[in-house]
């Protein structure tokens, strides 16, 4: 087969011919004050499951670890469990287990004040999560949320025993405000802070990155594409095939289907065109590099699309774009 060509015979885009040439090359980077080291790109897993089968999360996860990806996330939050089954059985069928950094997030019951985050809450999810996946440790567990009928020092002394006991090598803390986080930081030993982030989703700048800062967690973000928003294939109405127009997850995309998402999109697009990057390129960079993001999690139905977002490690986006950028978001939110 000619170089650069597909079995089809199409030609590849050059920025994936580049991807896999350069194996095992993405940046990786600490998790806040800690020794914990993570690529700049995360994998997430949410259609694991359920719009991603088996086969299609491998070729994910064999192009992930080959374009050097280590960090990948799973939470059952969406999939009953489907992905953390689905990942536990590709650890044991490619035997990657040892380059991966698997950070769990715990799905937990809810009640009027907000997630079960009791200690017996936590660890029936912690040891329910590792019987999925098949390993007797997660590199990194989160909690999601905030609790006001559960302690915290209950909450965190969980955490440190799912430490202690070997289950979780590090913990975090997911979706909380920065008062939250900084008494999770003062009060126990959280390595990181998840929240969404994006150039759709700015709030996070405002008190909680700072406060992450300053005790020193590293963020990871989600939705770094504003759900997949300032891709642009939204701007002509809904595809078919896209998450807006899934029943369990149009709720989800709905939010950001407004004029000043629109605006942002615009903006992005058109520093796309200008310096020939996808829009994904331009708004992937722009959150990847802010300060405090250790990683941003990728999320892909297709190994295609992941393929596609991988690529964006090329995109290096000059000041005077970041400067545009940030000022049309700003504006516009």
């Amino acid at each position: 087969m000619a170089a650069g060509r597909r079995a089809g015979g199409a030609a590849e885009p050059a920025r994936l011919t580049r991807l896999r040439a350069k194996l095992h090359s993405m940046e990786q980077r600490y998790v806040g004050r800690t020794g914990l080291r993570v690529s700049r790109l995360g994998l997430g897993t949410m259609t694991w499951g359920r719009q991603t089968d088996q086969d299609e999360a491998a070729h994910q996860l064999r192009d992930f670890v080959d374009a050097g990806g280590t960090l990948v996330d799973v939470g059952s939050r969406f999939s009953g469990g489907a992905c953390e089954e689905t990942l536990g059985k590709l650890l044991e069928t490619q035997g990657v287990r040892e380059e991966l950094v698997i950070s769990a997030k715990a799905v937990l019951p809810r009640h009027a004040q907000g997630p079960d985050l009791s200690r017996r809450s936590l660890l029936r999810a912690l040891d329910a999560s590792l019987a999925r996946l098949g390993t007797d440790h997660v590199d990194l567990w989160t909690a999601p949320g905030w609790s006001d009928a559960v302690p915290l020092e209950e909450t965190l002394s969980a955490m440190e025993m799912a430490v202690r006991s070997g289950r979780a090598r590090y913990t975090g803390i997911a979706n909380v405000a920065a008062w939250q986080a900084a008494l999770a930081g003062v009060t126990g030993s959280p390595a990181a802070v998840h929240t969404e982030y994006s150039l759709v989703q700015r709030q996070p700048e405002n008190e909680l990155i700072p406060a992450a800062e300053h005790l020193g967690l590293g963020v990871i973000g989600w939705s770094p594409l504003g759900r997949g928003v300032l891709t642009g294939k939204y701007r002509h109405g809904t595809p078919a095939d896209s998450r807006a127009a899934s029943a369990h997850l149009a709720q989800f995309v709905e939010p950001y289907l407004d004029p000043s998402s629109r605006r942002i999109t615009d903006a992005v697009i058109a520093a796309a065109d200008g310096l020939g990057f996808a829009p994904l390129d331009i708004a992937l960079g722009w959150v990847r590099d802010r300060p405090g993001v250790s990683s941003v999690l990728l999320g892909a139905r297709t190994a295609a699309q992941l393929r596609q977002v991988l690529g964006s490690e090329d995109a290096v986006l000059p000041p005077e774009i970041l400067g545009v950028l940030d000022e049309v978001s700003l504006a516009a939110l």
